[in-house]
């Protein structure tokens, strides 16, 4: 069927998305013709719009005119511009009972000893300071497969799923206040992650994080085992005492087996990278989609990513359960002002040029696409960053924009399954939780196919629905918890990807 060459998201927007580079001389709409070229996802002006005048997509406002723009005109970041307006944050008018489904779907999972489900079996080496992460690596590295050569030093512990160093360059040279809270929290929540059969924290001796302080502070005695360079004589006794851990842990780490287990089980982390103007039509909308599925299912998601989430959290707070989960949201959106007021920055520093280079203009524009990816359903909770997440349904996490900070905190949130969107296309991976990437657009898919798990342009093409992609990611998403690899598993990312939230002075 014919397909046309643009996409109107609402009634009362000014512009159309277009759907491939549109020429000159192109109709987009009655009486109107591109002026212009239009690059594919970007954004064309259908009628007049005064200087000062709000434009909006998706019927909500993405900024202002900065010129007058006459109708077939590139809508851009040449012409429009940030700008103040009031939000109406109607706590909670939006909530609606979620209909549950009487037989939850299922998926493979591996039942812990205390109940709770992984979708993945690892070993995992934590490190508290950067000083130790040499070392953690090269005791990763005795155990580390290769996807290339077929090398397998785990070939006679076939359900687990490897041997993994978590590294960071900070744990020292900070201040000992919110920054080392931040850093514990994030490695106590990695070091309780289900898919860790076994844990070690290696450690130089004598850094600010001291290992001591995070098991106390964290809880985690008994838990995991702690091992410090200093205190063994250096690095090829650390290496060998950390390897002995590893060869001591398989056995017991092999003796799983998977089961199928409720849908509700899973906690799936949201993310978007490299997103284009696609992103808040294809992608987005379809993970929402099979968000929503999940929910009904009982299942859990985290939306992220606070700055990428300004300017849309009125649309947010509708949907909070209560004035308090609302309010808790604006506060966020509030402290980032002020932390940018502090830093010389502002909100819309973001989006990034590849952003911008896709059709994203403003942040405001982006983040209305961005929170297409938590669906329709109550948000049930808000909380900090990698906080452990408690409430079952939509949640939304405390982060920064980036995704490797942010999937790290939802990781140590206790996600065990990340679902990543891309329109510029992101490659990324988030161990121990397994990375579904999904493309907003085929010829990125088909440019780098062998990375992206999911193609959303589908719904661009005119071949399938959002709702049709939104099930064949559902569908996925129980497919990968059962145990099928990834894209980016097949190349072995999601080590170098570990990236906590650093925060305050480094001294």
């Amino acid at each position: 069927m014919s397909v046309s060459t643009t996409i109107r998201l609402h009634p009362d927007d000014a512009v159309l998305i277009a759907r491939t580079t549109l020429l000159p001389g192109i109709a987009v709409a009655d009486g109107v013709t591109t002026s212009e070229r239009i690059p594919a996802g970007h954004k064309v002006a259908i009628r007049p719009i005064a200087t000062g005048e709000p434009i909006r997509r998706y019927g909500q406002i993405i900024g202002f005119a900065t010129q007058a723009i006459a109708p077939g005109q590139h809508v851009h970041t040449q012409n429009c511009g940030m700008g103040d307006f009031a939000r109406d944050y109607a706590y909670g008018v939006d909530v609606k009972p979620t209909p549950n489904f009487d037989l939850p779907a299922t998926f493979d999972g591996i039942v812990r000893g205390d109940g709770r489900v992984a979708t993945r079996n690892y070993i995992g080496i934590l490190t508290s300071v950067n000083c130790s992460a040499h070392v953690a690596s090269m005791v990763a590295d005795v155990f580390k497969k290769s996807p290339f050569s077929g090398h397998n030093p785990l070939a006679d512990f076939p359900n687990v799923d490897g041997v993994v160093a978590l590294t960071h360059k900070t744990g020292c040279g900070m201040t000992q206040d919110e920054p080392l809270r931040i850093l514990r929290r994030t490695l106590g929540g990695y070091a309780r992650h289900v898919n860790f059969s076994a844990v070690v924290v290696l450690g130089l001796g004598c850094e600010i994080n001291q290992i001591g302080g995070l098991m106390q502070e964290q809880k985690l005695a008994g838990r995991l085992r702690e091992l410090e360079i200093q205190e063994l004589g250096g690095t090829r006794k650390s290496v060998e005492a950390g390897v002995a851990f590893v060869r001591e842990a398989l056995t017991d780490a092999n003796n799983v087996r998977r089961e199928p287990v409720s849908a509700s089980e899973l906690t799936v982390a949201l993310q978007c990278g490299g997103s284009d103007g696609y992103s808040g039509i294809s992608a987005n909308p379809a993970l929402g989609q099979a968000s929503d599925l999940l929910v009904r299912h009982g299942g859990t998601v985290i939306l992220s990513e606070t700055p990428e989430t300004y300017g849309a959290e009125h649309l947010l707070t509708r949907r909070a359960v209560s004035r308090e989960v609302g309010e808790k949201l604006v506060a966020l959106m509030r402290w980032w002002e002020d932390y940018c007021a502090r830093e010389g920055a502002e909100m819309n520093a973001n989006p990034s040029p590849g952003n911008k280079a896709g059709g994203l203009t403003t942040i405001l524009e982006k983040s209305l696409g961005a929170m297409a990816k938590a669906g329709s359903t109550n948000l049930v909770d808000v909380v900090g960053y990698a906080e452990a997440i408690t409430k079952k349904g939509f949640n939304f996490m405390d982060t920064p924009g980036y995704d490797p900070v942010a999937a790290t905190g939802q990781v140590a949130g206790g996600a065990n399954l990340v679902c990543f969107t891309t329109g510029r296309g992101s490659v990324f991976g988030c161990k121990p939780a397994p990375s579904i990437k999904i493309a907003t657009n085929t010829p990125m898919f088909q440019r780098m196919e062998e990375d992206m798990d999911i193609n959303c342009g589908t719904i661009l093409d005119g071949d399938e629905t959002v709702e049709q992609c939104g099930q064949r990611i559902f569908d996925l998403m129980l497919k990968t918890a059962s145990g099928a690899p990834t894209k980016s598993e097949n190349f072995d990312f999601g080590g170098a990807e570990f990236a906590p939230w650093v925060q305050g002075a480094t001294m």
